[in-house]
């Protein structure tokens, strides 16, 4: 029902931004909400952040609070993840997640996601 695919990922120094996006296939995205995700090789995979399906409600891990920045853009079936004054220790394959119902909201439970991304690699050099 719902295939994503995120993009935007690359290498950037330490201080830097970058922006991913994850796009959908087969459904739109906006009456779903979404979740952002990341895994660091050797290291289980964390919450990010989330946004619900009309933005009213978004919430963040503790340490991208100030950094990073979920927003959505109905028109062009898009959700963001901009992320600012990056560290080496944001390097992790992030990925964007949705439940299985529409207009439900996940927040930061992982098993609250049914349709997953490929992921997209961030790499911060020092």
């Amino acid at each position: 029902q719902v295939q994503l695919v995120e993009s935007g990922g690359g290498l950037v120094q330490a201080g830097g931004s970058l922006r991913l996006s994850c796009d959908a296939s087969g459904r739109t995205l906006s009456s779903f909400g979404l979740g952002w995700f990341r895994q660091a090789p050797g290291k289980e995979r964390e919450f990010v952040g989330a946004i619900s399906w009309n933005s009213n409600s978004r919430q963040y891990a503790d340490f991208v609070k100030g950094r990073f920045t979920i927003s959505r853009d109905n028109a062009k079936n898009t959700v963001y993840l901009q992320m600012n004054s990056l560290r080496p220790e944001d390097t992790a394959v992030y990925y964007c997640a949705a439940p299985k119902d529409q207009f439900y909201y996940g927040g930061s439970v992982s098993n609250r996601y049914h349709y997953w991304g490929q992921g997209t690699q961030v790499f911060v050099s020092s």
